[in-house]
């Protein structure tokens, strides 16, 4: 092969993979999960119409990671400026179409967070962030939580992908065999692919119960709703490539979708085990993942526009994402 070609198809690898790198801390499906029942509510008469859940009002508050924050999605408010939080993500909208007046709604996420950081300070770049957990009261009716992509390792698994397939390609120019995964390859070598990212998803799974736990004991009769991840990639990987051109396996985009409909999973099985309603972003975002057009996506492809950050949602994405928690909310 020309040096020249090698250059060019090493350059655009290792710039996929440095934007991979560099697209920070986040976490993307499943059917929504039944309303829980209000307190004190009783069970409709055979034959009886159902009683409708009423609509819960404020206060509002919201948990979270950075696709709940809004991560560059302008504009950018509030303190500590590290956790990049914004005027325009899915909780403030949530709040603005619920009509809730100034006091009654508190975001409180923070791009980075774990389920740590939820009973316990957040240190970020810019500030700390106090644990998020503390926002709540007795008084609180109504709490949004996305969270857990962090703690599953998701984007360590994308970053893995993007490693395995650059050294894959390189085999390739020299003139050795190439494989049809080779990050899911690398996984099943290390344990199984299955095992090693199963086990922290299953973690992340049960560290989220216990934060399910705490919320219900500090704020008894609020509603709470877990919100999961918007869908990352399509489901046919070929219409990827316009995109992320084939510095990807094909085989591989399959096998970080199937890890992200398995983080969903966890988060909607999670939700019902604690009374609490699952979210579904990733059916609604169908057909707008990374892949689709500048003017469709709600998520942001390794080479993000101007402003934005990879490999998370922007202005739209936090649109559609609102519209689905409204959806639930509303019943």
């Amino acid at each position: 092969m020309p040096t020249s070609t090698y250059r060019t198809a090493a350059g655009a690898l290792s710039a996929v993979l440095a934007a991979l790198v560099l697209a920070g801390c986040a976490g993307g499906g499943s059917d929504g999960g039944p309303a829980a029942a209000p307190d004190g509510a009783r069970p409709a008469r055979a034959g009886a119409p159902p009683t409708p859940t009423p609509t819960p009002t404020g206060p509002y508050v919201a948990l979270g990671d950075s696709y709940t924050a809004g991560l560059k999605v302008a504009p950018q408010v509030g303190e500590p400026k590290g956790c990049a939080r914004s005027a325009a993500n899915y909780p403030s909208l949530v709040a603005k179409a619920l009509g809730l007046a100034d006091g009654q709604f508190r975001d409180v996420s923070c791009s980075g967070a774990r389920t740590g950081d939820l009973t316990g300070t957040q240190h970020t770049d810019s500030g700390s962030n106090a644990p998020q957990l503390d926002a709540l009261s007795p008084a609180t009716r109504l709490v949004t939580v996305g969270i857990g992509g962090n703690d599953a390792g998701f984007m360590e698994v994308v970053t893995q992908c993007a490693k395995e397939n650059l050294v894959d390609a390189v085999k390739g120019l020299v003139g050795t065999d190439r494989v049809d995964a080779p990050c899911r390859e690398h996984y099943a070598s290390v344990g199984g692919a299955a095992d090693q990212v199963q086990r922290k998803v299953d973690t992340a799974g049960e560290r989220l119960a216990q934060v399910l736990q705490e919320i219900k004991r500090r704020s008894p009769q609020a509603r709470v709703y877990v919100v999961g991840y918007p869908a990352l990639l399509p489901a046919d990987p070929a219409s990827c490539v316009p995109v992320l051109g084939k510095a990807v396996a094909a085989a591989d985009l399959a096998f970080l979708t199937e890890k992200q409909q398995q983080l969903n999973a966890m988060l909607k099985n999670r939700a019902a085990g604690a009374g609490a309603v699952f979210v579904d972003a990733a059916a609604p975002s169908a057909g707008h993942d990374m892949c689709a057009g500048e003017a469709t996506r709600w998520v942001e492809p390794p080479f993000p526009a101007p402003g934005l950050a990879a490999i998370h949602p922007n202005a739209k994405g936090e649109e559609g994402i609102a519209d689905a928690v409204l959806k639930a909310v509303r019943g």
